[in-house]
């Protein structure tokens, strides 16, 4: 029988009821029947996180509470189940993935070379998709990849491609000087981790802008709910756009308002969207809010001074290839799963052969009172918990 892409990923790819929660310890026995599982934790093993070397050195899910605790990831159950490839694209989910862009365009590294840029002709790089990365080390709160790899663009560059990702389970001290804050506020538990992504150009050519230049690429997939709301601060940058929202047709207002400062976002898994925020208004943080869980999360990133030229993954020719965003935000409908994307990505990688780029991404979960999570928000997001409950029409 023949599929359409559509329902090919609807049977393949559908996973739990939506906004159903889970335990860690349920989530760790499910992936550790599947594939192996490093687990990172904490000295007094509340803080736990859960990395998959056979996918890129994912961080696939993580949690506050143990064994019993929360599970923070999304986990595509149905497709890790099914112990089957799907063409395109195989989301097993993650709160921590490694992707390098750009993905459309005539530098795109999603395309092959001349291909049309539609769906059909998509493809997600196997490097990047479903072989594995390399342990190089581990202790009880890190590990470290690699991996080295050859990559061709739409245009036809060639790029020899060394890879380095250390993950690590911050300790807790290092978690609230992160946050800004003296100690952690009474009744709050927290997990935080960061992942250093390294690449390499192995090659014997740089890589300059005129054949193409890659970027790394970090996206962590969460579970949605139907308030949940991603919240983005911005700088102020004169007429530049505050969002770029085009990548799927222009999102509905209902789902998406900005202000001076301020870009609220709805992630409740209903509807496919997703937005972008470009250099001249990026700051090195965003972050969301799911009210029903009383969970704040904020996502930090390697954002540096003065950087400008980043990869464009519009599905087209671009007059603009490295006019792209620095960080996203994407919100699936159901057809992959409730989920949601906080992304970030580095500038584009000129290298000369022999040299590194690094980028730096940080998750950190937190959980407890509302007058503690409002206080963090106000001093990381530039709002607190009643502006971004408040912000978009309630469902």
């Amino acid at each position: 029988m023949t599929y359409t892409c559509r329902s090919l990923l609807w049977l393949m790819l559908a996973a739990v009821p939506a906004w159903a929660a889970s335990a860690f310890q349920e989530d760790l026995a499910f992936l550790q029947k599947h594939t192996e599982v490093i687990v990172l934790r904490s000295a007094d093993g509340r803080a736990q996180v859960a990395v998959v070397p056979a996918w890129q050195g994912r961080v696939m899910t993580s949690t506050d509470g143990g064994a019993a605790g929360p599970s923070y990831g999304w986990i595509n159950r149905t497709l890790i189940a099914s112990r089957k490839l799907v063409p395109h694209m195989n989301p097993f989910g993650g709160e921590d993935r490694f992707w390098l862009g750009p993905e459309g365009g005539q530098f795109a590294i999603f395309f092959a070379q001349s291909d049309p840029f539609d769906r059909d002709h998509w493809q997600t790089p196997p490097a990047l998709d479903t072989e594995p990365f390399d342990v190089v080390s581990r202790d009880a709160a890190s590990v470290r990849f690699s991996r080295r790899f050859t990559l061709a663009n739409w245009s036809g560059t060639r790029f020899d491609v060394g890879v380095e990702r250390d993950i690590r389970l911050l300790p807790t001290a290092e978690v609230w000087r992160n946050l800004r804050v003296a100690q952690a506020p009474a009744g709050v538990t927290a997990v935080a981790f960061e992942s250093v992504n390294r690449v390499t150009n192995r090659g014997t050519s740089a890589w300059t802008e005129q054949a193409g230049l890659l970027s790394i690429w970090i996206l962590g997939m969460f579970e949605a709910s139907p308030e949940m709301t991603v919240v983005i601060p911005i700088r102020d940058a004169g007429a530049a756009p505050r969002v770029n929202d085009d990548y799927f047709g222009k999102v509905p207002a209902a789902r998406l308002t900005t202000d001076a400062r301020t870009v609220f976002f709805r992630a409740d898994g209903r509807y496919r969207s997703k937005i972008g925020v470009g250099p001249s208004r990026a700051l090195p943080v965003m972050g969301s809010y799911d009210p029903r869980a009383g969970v704040l999360t904020i996502v930090q990133y390697t954002l540096p001074a003065g950087a400008s030229r980043y990869v464009n993954s519009q599905w087209k020719r671009q007059e603009q290839p490295f006019a792209g965003d620095v960080i996203n935000s994407y919100s699936d409908d159901g057809q992959m799963g409730s989920f949601y994307e906080l992304e970030s990505s580095s500038p584009a990688a000129a290298l000369a052969p022999g040299r590194t780029q690094e980028h730096v991404h940080r998750t950190i979960h937190l959980r407890g009172p509302e007058a503690a999570l409002d206080a963090v928000a106000k001093g990381l997001l530039g709002v607190g918990l009643e502006r971004i409950r408040t912000a978009l029409p309630r469902p």
